[in-house]
């Protein structure tokens, strides 16, 4: 067992004088040791391969009527239980899915006797852990603190979004993950705002990788982060801050019993199994029943972003709908203001339209009630169930398919359950649904089948606002593939080839064209316009055409955070596609393993890459008898797409 000098006191005071009890991932190659202190103090560890990844880290939690954070005796413990879980996705990097797992549960109480449950979860991809209560009591109590850390040895570095703080920012619309990475930086930094650090939160020990997040955040609790302090490179779970409610509730859990707390999910391995785990999904909430959904899965025009609110008018939705129908998009998205600019019976006209041309329409909403400032309409009509279900109802009549519902206030405890009363109203109707200015969805894409996305990123709108957003933007958006979107969608809104406006973009057209495949999202919002889209070769087109919005599944193949992206997808007809973005300025080569993908001599790939400055340039690719990997030439900032030829 090779492990470092500087852990050996502390595996042995857990392994050896405590007797700590082993839980092991299927394979065997992960192991978390769970304990006991001598204080009555809940702790684990856990190890790959025999190297420690978390040294000892704390359990529990503070509820208002017990401190289930020391004093606890263990009054029973499971054997190990083989768990295993297959599921499919409507939208995501990957369509069916096998989870297995070992699961070892851990009943602890405190010396009046009140219970709480540790459940662990091991499989070959990482862990998980959460707490029940088994108890019924009918009273909600409050929960004060969690005291769950995530201890990395020293020397490790850590690739983190830190959170925005509350009331800050446009119209005092923060927080809402819309920042940048602090990339490759020594564990224990303090956050960057002084608000902690957001998920999925990625870390490197040595030569293990480490993703973590929550899922299965259901009613009643938070939206938890990393705190903003991490001494010795601990980092423990933070509460949001308190101004992040939509009324005067305390932004803190608050729970009866029985209750199950979120899942907090440690993603394990080399690159290649941290961005290709579904832990995320693994460990939601399975999908609610009778969803019948208004639409699937696909490709949207939009007009905001180049053009804004003053052109959310019916002449200019309509020529968008045209260009979606002309593109094969199934989808248009009409933004803010429409009901003042084109009023419902207009709205109802293009319904009609989008029909005639098989194209379905999406409309914008504002959440906001007294969080934030953001004045664009229609507001206000998500804020109670009977106005909720109002609207849902009317827009099913008119033929709507879907809703945009943007500007949420935070992550305390009240706004997680307006996010369930949302998508649990609209899922009778079938509406999809797309959550902007909100927070990370945490599995909730599993859960509802009908949320094909959600923004909680520094999408491209940013980069049309000012010349430092665009100046940033490369190192951002290959990071993305290895953290925000790892486990769930996300609206970042790709694909500019001209512009925008008078902002100078410093990434190619190959770049663009790279991350309608490396961005996986349930609607993939193109921002880009209908006569700049007319001027592209019949190539591109016919690309963005074909492009799945759901994919079967999902390969890493070459990259590191914040610097190279190279990512395929399968779709349902077996072509693999491929996207690769250099976040850098400096020329690139990229050697692809076609192994990976299991291609057979004769394969063929179309692909697109930069030609000269501003233009595309294709070429087909075969893969003949002795070669293994396709060979990419990148230029700075620049990229590429590929699509194999069909089975």
């Amino acid at each position: 067992m090779n492990i470092p000098m500087r852990w050996i006191g502390v595996v042995c005071a857990l392994a050896c004088t405590l007797g700590a009890a082993e839980i092991k991932s299927p394979d065997g190659r992960l192991v978390v040791d769970f304990n006991l202190k001598p204080d009555g103090s809940p702790v684990y560890t856990l190890a790959r391969e025999g190297v420690v990844v978390l040294g000892e880290s704390r359990l529990g939690l503070v509820r208002e009527d017990a401190d289930f954070t020391r004093g606890l005796k263990l009054v029973s413990e499971s054997k190990s239980k083989r768990v295993r879980d297959r599921y499919e996705l409507v939208a995501s990097k990957q369509r069916e899915h096998d989870y297995r797992a070992n699961r070892r549960v851990f009943g602890l109480a405190d010396a009046q006797g009140r219970r709480v449950d540790v459940v662990f979860q091991v499989s070959d991809d990482g862990a998980a852990f959460r707490y029940v209560f088994p108890e019924t009591d009918p009273t909600p109590r409050a929960v004060s603190e969690e005291a769950t850390s995530f201890r990395f040895p020293a020397g490790s570095k850590a690739w983190l979004q830190a959170m925005s703080v509350a009331k800050t920012g446009w119209a005092k619309t923060n927080p809402s993950y819309e920042e940048y990475y602090d990339k490759e930086i020594p564990v224990g930094t303090p956050s960057t705002l002084g608000a902690g650090w957001v998920f999925p939160a990625l870390f490197r020990s040595g030569e293990n990788w480490v993703l973590i997040t929550e899922t299965g955040l259901g009613r009643g609790y938070c939206g938890a982060r990393l705190s903003h302090e991490s001494a010795g490179g601990e980092y423990r779970i933070g509460f949001p801050d308190a101004r992040e409610t939509m009324g005067t509730e305390p932004v803190n859990p608050r729970f009866a019993t029985p209750y199950a707390t979120p899942w907090r999910v440690i993603a394990v391995g080399d690159l290649k199994t941290v961005t290709e785990s579904t832990l995320g999904t693994d460990l939601a909430d399975p999908a609610i029943k009778g969803v019948k959904l208004a639409g699937a899965p696909g490709k949207a025009s939009w007009s905001w972003p180049k053009l804004g609110d003053g052109k959310t008018v019916f002449d200019v939705q309509r020529r968008f709908i045209d260009y979606a129908a002309e593109m094969g998009w199934g989808y248009c998205l009409i933004d803010s203001m429409w009901d003042k600019q084109i009023g419902e019976e207009k709205l109802a006209e293009l319904v009609r339209h989008g029909a005639e041309r098989g194209v379905k329409i999406l409309v914008w909403y504002n959440t906001n009630g007294t969080w934030n400032d953001a004045y664009q309409t229609p507001k206000d009509r998500m804020l109670t169930r009977e106005s909720r279900v109002a609207e849902f109802a009317k827009l099913r009549r008119i033929g709507v398919a879907g809703v945009k519902i943007d500007f949420f206030g935070g992550d305390g405890r009240a706004f997680i359950d307006f996010y369930h009363d949302i998508l649990e109203d609209s899922a009778p109707f079938g509406l999809l649904v797309n959550f902007h200015g909100a927070t990370l969805p945490r599995g909730w894409s599993r859960t509802y089948p009908h949320l094909m996305t959600v923004e909680a990123v520094r999408g491209y709108e940013f980069i049309t606002f000012e010349q430092v957003n665009a100046d940033r933007a490369p190192a951002l958006m290959a990071m993305l593939p290895f953290a925000r979107n790892v486990f769930d969608p996300m609206d970042f809104t790709p694909l500019c080839l001209e512009g925008p406006g008078k902002i100078k973009r410093p990434t190619t057209v190959g770049a663009e064209l790279a991350t309608t495949v490396l961005y996986t999202s349930g609607v993939q919002h193109y921002i880009e316009l209908p006569e700049v889209m007319a001027k592209q070769p019949d190539y591109v087109r016919t690309f963005l055409r074909d492009i799945p919005a759901a994919w079967e599944e999902s390969r890493f193949l070459a990259g590191y955070p914040g610097k190279l992206a190279v990512f395929a997808r399968r779709g349902a007809d077996g072509r693999w596609w491929l996207g690769g973005f250099n976040g850098e300025p400096e020329a690139k080569t990229v050697e692809i393993p076609l192994d990976a993908l299991g291609l057979k001599r004769g394969a063929r790939f179309a692909l697109i890459e930069d030609g000269a400055p501003g233009a595309f340039a294709t070429r087909e690719v075969s893969i003949s008898s002795g070669a293994k990997t396709l060979r990419v030439e990148l230029k700075p900032y620049g990229g590429f797409a590929a699509v194999s030829s069909r089975r």
